[in-house]
């Protein structure tokens, strides 16, 4: 039964382990975790008149305005420390699930796909490294504002050196 147990443990536990928070739209469908589902248990993070959000005053959305452009600076300084580089300015649409406590969930992006010009879309294996340090970088990054709730925000992004 011991055996079983630690058995269990160790699978659990590894399973933990391998779980991405970071991916792609069509990943997290695949995995289940649809932005659909996942903003069910995520309320936006900007509260406006027709859409309730999680922050509500002028002072607090501004406060996570200054996060959130934080985050994007770290993870860029953070990208360029493991030597990641943009083989050309590179737009993304990123949506973040952020627990209560501030620490990532889910980071959710699609880069966009320039079909006029081809050769500046990323290739496969840009993608896997940018994907790879992404994840790396969410496990232990905590956002600097917390809330009450877990809330999700969102943004167009252009990723440049």
């Amino acid at each position: 039964m011991r055996l079983f147990i630690l058995f269990c443990f160790v699978a659990f536990s590894n399973f933990m382990v391998a779980q991405h928070k970071a991916m792609t739209f069509n990943e997290a469908k695949l995995q289940g975790n649809a932005p659909e589902k996942l903003d069910t248990l995520y309320k936006g993070a900007i509260h406006t008149e027709t859409i309730p959000g999680v922050f509500k005053t002028e002072a607090e959305q501004e406060q996570l305005i200054v996060a959130y452009t934080q985050l994007l600076q770290d993870l860029g300084a953070f990208l360029k420390k493991n030597n990641f580089v943009w083989e050309h300015p590179t737009r993304c649409f990123n949506r973040i699930y952020i627990n209560k406590n501030g620490t990532i969930d889910y980071f959710l992006y699609n880069f966009y796909v320039n079909k006029e010009k081809p050769e500046t879309n990323l290739s496969e294996a840009k993608i896997a490294e940018f994907d790879r340090l992404l994840n790396a970088f969410v496990k232990d990054y905590r956002f600097s504002v917390t809330a009450n709730e877990n809330f999700a925000q969102c943004s167009p992004v252009t990723y440049r050196n």
